[in-house]
């Protein structure tokens, strides 16, 4: 096989991986955009609101970094597809709902398709980036970040205007990823490497840093992602509440306003690898956790026009971590890209989930508008990042001439 071959069949794998992230992460996304329907119909506190996005997250966190353990040992390249099977019967289950509890529930099982699908898809990501792992990375992510900005659009013009059992409707899209990713297994499994060249593949950029220095570096990722997807849950899932509560917009308008904001996001995400494979992903880091800070501050006392440009800035910085903070991981501890990848994506789901059900509680007590000037804080743990050593020295000595 030629090398431009090989580069097409990559190309198409890393399109093919990220068009299921799209459409996986899309009719996930429905299910926030879906929240004050189903606060109004159920007649929701925000705690309960808060509960479904727990079940949601904490499912996708406790299971993520279990299933890319097994699959780091057992390599299972048709997982992707029970994952986005498990999506499906969960949206189904989501459209038929009649009470508090099947809501719940019905989050839970997109959650654990959530669980599956990610640890792999990483994997195989990272399998297809012929050595430009940020890059690979992001598109990867950006085709999960559009379709979470997507998502809130649909159930605006979609679901919200013909009730909640239109959401089977986009169980169609679950079935078209499970077609897609089954040729995607079929190239991971001729493709994957045995266990001990993998690992030989993906480097020993750590050898040089101490076990202690790499607990310590991995203790200040998770405190990035904490504060990271801490602060993103104030925003994905109750956005629409702050801007109906403070400026009296109507939910079509405050949809609107989400769509914009995860839309940033999307358009951050795919800025960060690429990014980081040029100049650093530690700086990276740097700029996008404690960069994000000052305009943090800024957003609850903003107008709402200055609230859609601070959110769309916001958004835009602060996601260009990831993909970074990630792949840093990765080349911290390689040969360990399911875990890694799971455990990263689980505790950013987990944080998410956390942080909403806390903030629903606060907000329950507070205001929504407390809420967000407690979380605008947060940033500035980006602070941490000056303790992470520095990889790209180790990295550029072992990078093949």
């Amino acid at each position: 096989m030629t090398a431009q071959a090989r580069a097409k069949t990559t190309f198409a794998i890393l399109i093919s991986i990220s068009f299921c992230h799209f459409l996986n992460d899309m009719v996930q996304s429905l299910i926030p955009a879906l929240y004050p329907m189903l606060k109004s119909t159920y007649a929701l506190d925000f705690g309960q609101v808060g509960l479904i996005t727990l079940a949601f997250q904490m499912t996708a966190s406790l299971l993520q970094p279990i299933v890319g353990l097994y699959t780091d040992r057992r390599p299972q390249p048709y997982s992707l597809v029970v994952g986005s099977g498990l999506t499906l019967v969960g949206l189904l289950a989501l459209a038929a709902a009649n009470s508090f509890a099947t809501l719940v529930l019905s989050a839970a099982l997109v959650g654990t398709g959530s669980a599956v699908f990610h640890p792999e898809s990483s994997r195989v990501a990272r399998m297809a980036s012929g050595g430009q792992h940020g890059l690979a990375q992001s598109l990867f992510q950006v085709g999960g970040n559009t379709g979470s900005s997507v998502g809130p659009l649909l159930a605006a013009f979609i679901v919200l205007p013909r009730g909640q059992s239109s959401v089977a409707w986009f169980s169609v899209t679950a079935l078209i990823a499970m077609v897609v990713l089954t040729k995607v297994g079929t190239w991971s499994k001729l493709h994957r490497l045995p266990g001990g060249k993998a690992r030989a593949a993906h480097g020993e950029h750590h050898s040089a840093i101490s076990t202690k220095r790499i607990v310590v570096a991995l203790a200040v990722l998770i405190a990035l992602i904490f504060s990271k997807f801490f602060y993103l849950a104030s925003l994905s899932s109750y956005y629409t509440f702050y801007l109906i509560s403070k400026f009296h917009v109507s939910v079509q308008s405050a949809q609107i306003h989400l769509f914009i904001f995860l839309g940033a996001v999307a358009a951050g995400t795919i800025i960060g690898g690429p990014v980081g494979d040029r100049i650093g992903r530690k700086l990276v880091i740097w700029c996008s956790i404690l960069g994000v800070l000052p305009f943090t501050l800024i957003l609850p006392y903003a107008s709402l026009f200055w609230t859609g440009i601070l959110s769309v800035i916001i958004g835009l910085i602060l996601a260009s971590a990831f993909s970074a903070i990630l792949v840093y991981a990765q080349e911290l501890i390689p040969g360990k890209i399911g875990m890694i990848s799971g455990m990263f994506f689980g505790f950013a789901f987990g944080m998410g989930g956390v942080g909403a059900a806390l903030l629903g509680q606060l907000a329950d007590h507070t205001s929504i508008a407390y809420v967000y000037h407690v979380c605008s804080f947060l940033p500035a743990i980006g602070i941490l990042t000056v303790l992470l050593p520095n990889l790209e020295p180790v990295r550029s000595r072992t990078k093949p001439a």
